[in-house]
């Protein structure tokens, strides 16, 4: 691209998979970033590098009336919002001319709780005015999108994508070793909290007898309000939070990657470490599983909040065979590989074509 595109990216909490995808853009494809969101949540402190080309600005240093001047001045080619929830961020989007592309994104999927009926009564009368598209992680939430008033034709997919340049190195770090002799190590990686199902797993994996665990063990990597009940048992371990540059020696010595989430949007987890070679066991309702995992394939499903599905899930990893489990690793890092931070950009960028 021979002019230097400005993209102005209103957000709310970064994660290290946005940065890494907002980094290719502004080496890459010539492109002049500009990110404004609000402080790191506690819970999942995430340390970022951002470069030269990525310029960003504290929410909470801008009334309404300051962030429009803010979004002037940069004369942004697009400008891509997160969701419909910040009033300044709105704000800006009703004061934008209506010749530069604005994308919300929208990681909900279709629940058909009140709270979402009465946004599809409300919503398309006033969304597709303020936005250009809709950009979504996946099919779940397309659905969703539709039901707000966006066309066909003003949706994306591919909203989410892992940091895939760091995954797929652990993977080939580790690739040879655990085809050697694979790691009877399940890994959980989120928040400690009811949602992420954290409770059911260490009570399941807790009451396995020792024929049934066959010596596995299960590594937990976070923190959250759950941790006090941490069980206390020589097979669990309590990694704690860990910067995903980090990572290293846990990838070498795990095997098994699980989400046993009550309700995931999407889950760039289950990306992650795809790419990283890990066989999957996702609840039914971890949306980028419909992406990244297929049943008997790279792994298994199991029901959210029920703690005999989840163990079926876990015997069944636990009674494979290595030489399956190395299939299973090595479908999952293909399908990893289905969306990247090059297909992102071009995303973003193809908006400012049409």
């Amino acid at each position: 691209m021979s002019s230097k595109k400005k993209i102005l990216f209103l957000y709310f909490e970064l994660a290290g998979y946005t940065v890494a995808c907002m980094k290719h853009l502004a080496n890459n494809f010539n492109a002049e970033v500009h990110v404004v969101n609000y402080p790191v949540n506690s819970v999942a402190p995430f340390e970022f590098s951002f470069g030269e080309n990525i310029t960003t600005y504290n929410r909470s240093s801008y009334n309404n009336v300051e962030l429009i001047k803010l979004t002037v001045g940069i004369n942004p080619d697009l400008i891509y919002v997160c969701g419909w929830a910040d009033k300044g961020y709105l704000a800006v989007c009703k004061h934008i001319q209506k010749s530069t592309p604005v994308v919300m994104t929208l990681d909900n999927i279709w629940k058909g709780n009140l709270k979402q009926r009465i946004a599809t009564l409300i919503a398309p009368f006033y969304l597709p005015k303020l936005f250009t598209h809709c950009w979504v992680p996946g099919q779940p939430n397309a659905d969703y999108a539709k039901r707000l008033g966006f066309k066909e034709n003003q949706i994306l997919q591919g909203l989410y994508c892992a940091d895939v340049d760091l995954y797929n190195k652990y993977y080939e770090e580790t690739i040879a070793e655990k085809e050697t002799k694979f790691p009877h190590r399940f890994i959980f990686v989120g928040r400690y909290t009811e949602l992420k199902g954290t409770q059911e797993l260490w009570n399941v994996f807790s009451n396995l007898t020792d024929e049934e665990r066959k010596g596995w063990e299960l590594y937990c990597l976070g923190k959250g309000h759950l941790e006090e009940n941490f069980p206390n048992k020589p097979f669990i371990k309590n990694v704690g939070f860990v910067q995903p540059e980090q990572l290293s020696s846990t990838i070498h010595q795990t095997g098994i990657f699980i989400l046993p989430t009550h309700y995931e949007h999407w889950g760039v987890v289950v990306q992650e470490y795809a790419l990283a070679g890990y066989p999957l066991i996702c609840s039914t309702t971890t949306s980028a599983a419909t992406a990244f995992l297929t049943e008997n394939e790279n792994g298994f499903f199991c029901e959210p909040k029920n703690e005999s599905s989840l163990k079926e899930a876990l015997l069944k990893i636990i009674n494979s065979d290595d030489s399956s489990l190395i299939a299973m690793m090595k479908k999952s890092h293909t399908k990893g590989n289905i969306n990247t931070p090059q297909k992102w950009s071009e995303s973003l960028l193809q908006l400012i074509k049409s």
